[in-house]
């Protein structure tokens, strides 16, 4: 490790430890280098390094303070590592296959625990995706709202976060060109049916199987379509 990584996991320590707290205030800098026994300058990269993660927030006249630590802060930064792999067709498979086997689950866990209103949600953006068949731009919307209702419907924030960010909005749009291209579309419609159809059931199995049919069919797709050696346009946002 060196020395900035040591400071930065010194820092850490003191959050996971409880000695720094969400909502926090670092000592000032001096203190806090006297306190880890770093110089201020390993102190001051260590602490510019952690605000950069979102793990501590840098108020302008205010001082440095601990954040709330929250999923959707901590993993923010996972969203645009994705885009930035959208050109590396190895590291696309692999993203879709993290999506396989996180996807399913989650929402035969989503089955278990959606609430009527949630249901409702899901509804209105199926909904909304049959009457936006020949418009990428509203399917890309919808269909991005389809999957973040079912997932939020886990009540599990950090996996909602994680599968977001796995998902990437530059991908989403590589599936849903390529399925309409491919004259396609219908039959993803209809796995998103299946989808909502065994999640009104509040049948866990089948909502897992439901979901698995459908990313397993978007992942053969996109293998398919790159194993040819053809690309999906990266322009409309969307998700299959």
């Amino acid at each position: 490790m060196s020395l900035t990584d040591k400071a930065i996991e010194q820092i850490r320590e003191l959050i996971r430890t409880g000695t720094l707290p969400p909502g926090s205030k670092l000592p000032p800098e001096p203190d806090l280098a006297a306190q880890l026994g770093l110089s201020r300058n390993l102190a001051r990269e260590a602490v510019k390094a952690l605000a950069v993660a979102r793990v501590l927030e840098v108020r302008r006249g205010a001082g440095t303070y601990v954040t709330s630590l929250q999923p959707h802060l901590l993993l923010e930064g996972l969203g645009g590592a994705v885009e930035l792999l959208q050109g590396d067709a190895a590291a696309v498979q692999d993203l879709m296959e993290v999506r396989r086997l996180l996807e399913p689950a989650a929402t035969a866990l989503a089955a278990t625990r959606i609430s009527d209103a949630q249901l409702a949600e899901v509804k209105r953006h199926l909904d909304a995706m049959r009457e936006a068949c020949d418009d990428v731009e509203q399917l890309n919307t919808h269909d991005a709202a389809f999957h973040r209702a079912v997932i939020t419907a886990t009540g599990n924030e950090t996996l909602l976060t994680f599968l977001e960010g796995i998902s990437g909005r530059t991908l989403r749009a590589r599936i849903w060109r390529g399925l309409i291209d491919a004259q396609a579309a219908d039959r993803t419609l209809a796995e998103h049916e299946a989808i909502f159809r065994a999640l009104s059931t509040r049948d866990a199995a089948l909502s897992q199987a439901a979901a698995l049919l459908h990313v397993s069919n978007t992942e053969r797709g996109l293998r398919e379509t790159l194993r040819s050696g053809g690309t999906l346009p990266l322009t409309a946002m969307a998700r299959g």
